[in-house]
């Protein structure tokens, strides 16, 4: 089978989000490994930007585009490394008559399934105003904790100033934001950012944390059926 990406949303996540698929795939040669398409379209306009209302430049005209082009090269289904374009989710399935991952609902399955309640979520502004992550929770009989506004200006400049800037992520910003949504009672915090996911590789945070390109990445390997490494069959462990 054959996987489409649609990346560059931004770049360095993309590059992750292949990085986990190779690394997620117990394979034992390069034959067992996914076929991949990868388009990596940075000039795709920000979505935040335009879920917010501070942009006319509509995304999803260029997502779909690129969309349409990875059907027509046969493709089994897209994902698209970037959280806040699941805004735009049924929209980009339905043009492009092609299955599209959804980190968001496979991330709060697996919450549901581990009996979890309280969640608290670190997202760009888009993705918590539009309430994306907040209704799939819910759906699930779970409740969505979002930061403050000046915590959640934190997580801003995480993925804005340092890491779509090209700099290392500043864990201690991540400490400050993950403290709060604790004390606010989250069991367990999802990383709904795939900038964000970046915190994850590029430090040893153990508990307290699910990363949504993750389970993305393993959706992904299931759907087109390859196998996944034992490790990855939990991804995440709740605060103590």
């Amino acid at each position: 089978m054959r996987l489409g990406i649609i990346g560059g949303l931004g770049p360095m996540a993309t590059a992750y989000f292949m990085e986990l698929l190779i690394n997620m795939t117990d394979a034992k040669c390069d034959q067992d490994h996914l076929e991949m398409i990868i388009y990596n379209c940075p000039s795709i306009p920000d979505r935040t930007a335009y879920i917010l209302g501070k942009s006319n430049a509509n995304p999803v005209v260029p997502i779909i585009k690129i969309g349409k082009k990875l059907k027509e090269q046969n493709v089994d289904c897209i994902s698209i490394p970037c959280i806040t374009a699941h805004y735009f989710h049924d929209e980009i399935e339905e043009k492009t008559g092609c299955k599209v991952m959804h980190a968001i609902r496979d991330t709060s399955y697996m919450l549901k399934e581990a009996g979890l309640t309280k969640i608290g979520i670190m997202a760009t502004d888009g993705t918590i105003q539009s309430r994306i992550f907040q209704n799939e929770i819910e759906k699930n009989g779970m409740h969505g904790l979002v930061p403050d506004k000046k915590y959640q200006r934190i997580v801003m400049d995480i993925i804005y100033n340092d890491i779509k800037a090209g700099k290392i992520p500043d864990i201690e910003k991540y400490n400050v934001v993950a403290t709060h949504l604790k004390n606010k009672g989250a069991q367990v915090i999802i990383l709904g950012c795939t900038e964000l996911s970046l915190l994850k590789k590029q430090y040893d945070i153990k508990t307290g944390v699910i990363d949504a390109m993750e389970v993305l990445a393993k959706s992904s390997l299931v759907q087109c059926n390859k196998r996944v490494k034992p490790k990855y069959n939990k991804l995440f462990v709740p605060f103590n």
